[in-house]
């Protein structure tokens, strides 16, 4: 049997094991196997590609495999949980700068390398092979770098040495959207101009980084997730559009896998935040709340000892648990579990309310809260727990923010207003853990903490919630 065969037979097997990976991260259950499912079909399809017939410079990609292998795990491994959503957008964005960087030596290799004169002869006399190689070829320059610049960006805005907040010029979206215009109108140029001026490209690699820039730039950190998983998504498409210029099927298929997985995460998200697709797409975040609020809040702050909050605890019937980033921050996840337990074994059912952005990506609670043993059957999405909150007892809210003010349901002028929330405002007892009464991402004030019902329980939330346990302990 023919290597290519071979190949091409090892290039299937990776993408199965890629679907297979996906289907088993669909459930935390399986969700560790299924990213060694992945990983493993990643594996075999590097390997298999150093069989192909004709390659080159072999060892300055073993070279560039070890360095990037090297540096993941060592990456991977020191990173903290609370910033797995930086490190995610890194790598993000060094998927998109690769997919430039590959277009980028390409048109180098056509116009100066030994193969010039034939690939110039192409464009004076153009077929549609031509056509739909170079149609590639710029689609993963442009996408690859927009994709790159904009991960950066979203990274610097997560970590915080890039404001968080949204950040808006005159005329923001006639720039944006001009910017869009001059680069489809120069990508139409490069096919109508003879021998398609090389001269384009670089103009058009410069314009899609500062794209990058402008589109995230106005988008706010409550709006990150959405961001996040767009850019995956574009990320997707260039790794496509690099498996078509090389005709390398399991670069087009896990790209496409890639692609579509992010735009539906995309989408999911949009419609977490009631934000619309085309919103995102012409970096319309944060356009909410029009006038300022003519309400009128009791803006009295009402506080609770822990010996109060310990036996309002021990002698509930039903607790809700809502984490959010600040339970992150403080790494308290198995302190958490530890008053779960210790509240169970008092006669109290205990469940966790999970916003589908809570932290600061999809999913970010739920892997936090796995990482302590928390059963997976406790984590409770937004839609199932809403309607059991005006039957619990209590709720306790320990970092999380925009996630559960009212102001989204209740306040039209709000910039969050029309986001679906966690309504905890509806229990019959409240407890916020925080360490401050600071806004959340959003940069708003939360309507929840002022709530008759609500008591607020200031501090480090490892450190409460191990006073707490040691407190329901003595009861």
């Amino acid at each position: 049997m023919m290597a290519t065969q071979l190949i091409d037979i090892a290039y299937l097997v990776a993408v199965v094991l890629f679907v297979q990976g996906m289907k088993y991260m669909s459930h935390p259950d399986t969700a560790r196997k299924g990213n060694l499912w992945a990983a493993g079909g990643m594996g075999l399809a590097v390997v298999a590609t150093f069989f192909a017939p004709g390659l080159q410079n072999i060892l300055l990609s073993v070279i560039a495999i070890v360095i990037g292998s090297v540096g993941g795990w060592l990456m991977s491994n020191r990173i903290k949980m609370t910033d797995m959503p930086q490190m995610v957008s890194f790598f993000n964005g060094m998927g998109g700068a690769a997919a430039a960087l590959i277009a980028i030596a390409e048109v180098y290799g056509i116009y100066h390398g030994s193969d010039m004169g034939d690939m110039a002869n192409q464009i004076l006399q153009p077929t549609a092979t031509t056509y739909f190689y170079f149609g590639a070829l710029l689609i993963s320059l442009v996408i690859g770098g927009v994709s790159f610049t904009g991960s950066i960006i979203a990274m610097g805005k997560l970590q915080g040495f890039v404001s968080g907040k949204s950040v808006r010029w005159p005329m923001q979206k006639l720039t944006n959207n001009g910017l869009l215009v001059v680069m489809a109108v120069l990508m139409v140029l490069y096919f109508v101009l003879t021998n398609g001026n090389e001269a384009i490209i670089y103009i058009l690699l410069v314009l899609s980084l500062l794209f990058g820039v402008l589109f995230v730039m106005p988008i706010g950190g409550a709006d990150m997730p959405v961001v996040i998983s767009l850019l995956n998504s574009f990320t997707g498409i260039t790794a496509a559009t690099t498996g078509l210029l090389f005709d390398n099927k399991v670069m087009l298929m896990g790209g496409v896998l890639v692609g579509a997985s992010g735009f539906l995460l995309t989408v999911l998200m949009c419609n977490a935040m009631n934000r619309s697709l085309t919103a995102v797409l012409l970096g319309a975040f944060n356009s909410g709340g029009g006038a300022a609020s003519d309400r009128e809040i009791d803006t009295t702050v009402r506080e609770i000892s822990l010996s109060d909050a310990s036996i309002l605890l021990a002698y509930a019937k039903k607790v809700v648990v809502i984490p959010g980033y600040g339970l992150a921050v403080a790494q308290a996840q198995h302190v958490v579990h530890e008053l779960e337990k210790l509240l169970e074994s008092k006669g109290v059912e205990v469940k966790y309310g999970i916003h589908p952005v809570a932290g600061r990506m999809p999913g970010h609670m739920n892997v936090l809260l796995a990482e302590s043993d928390v059963s997976y059957d406790k984590l409770i999405e937004m839609e199932a727990i809403n309607p059991e909150f005006p039957q619990t007892d209590v709720v306790v809210v320990i970092g999380a923010n925009d996630v559960v003010n009212p102001a989204a349901e209740l306040d039209p002028a709000s910039p969050i207003y029309g986001m679906p929330i966690l309504q905890a405002d509806r229990a019959q007892n409240i407890i916020v853990i925080k360490r401050s009464m600071n806004a959340g991402y959003a940069g708003i004030e939360n309507e929840l903490f002022y709530n008759p019902k609500t008591r607020m329980l200031f501090g480090d939330a490892k450190k409460v919630l191990g006073q707490l346990v040691e407190a329901v302990k003595a009861l």
